[in-house]
């Protein structure tokens, strides 16, 4: 499955989606009260939105942006959702940039 450069670009086109893009790259060290091992199961919605500083359903909005446009993936553990990047789509979105500019 190819990424849509247009979705991935309107995703990013907001300052903290974009900072959530950059604040899960180094999971470790943006979100240490994270509880379990954030490089492998990802963030939870909840600690990212203290980060954020903004409304659950905010946070949750731009999350499902980040997601669309297939930059992060998500995953169920009880009754959290944990958040991490998905680095392959993130290249190739990097790369197909690159092949138009």
């Amino acid at each position: 499955m190819s990424i849509d450069i247009s979705e991935a670009l309107k995703a990013l086109d907001n300052p903290t989606r974009l900072a959530i893009l950059g604040w899960l790259k180094e999971p470790s060290k943006h979100f240490p009260e994270q509880q379990v091992n954030p490089d492998e199961v990802g963030v939870c919605v909840s600690i990212i939105q203290a980060r954020a500083n903004l409304s659950q359903s905010t946070v949750s909005l731009y999350l499902a942006a980040l997601q669309r446009a297939q930059l992060v993936t998500s995953q169920r553990i009880g009754p959290w959702t944990y958040y991490k990047r998905h680095e392959q789509n993130i290249e190739a979105f990097q790369q197909a940039l690159r092949a138009l500019i």
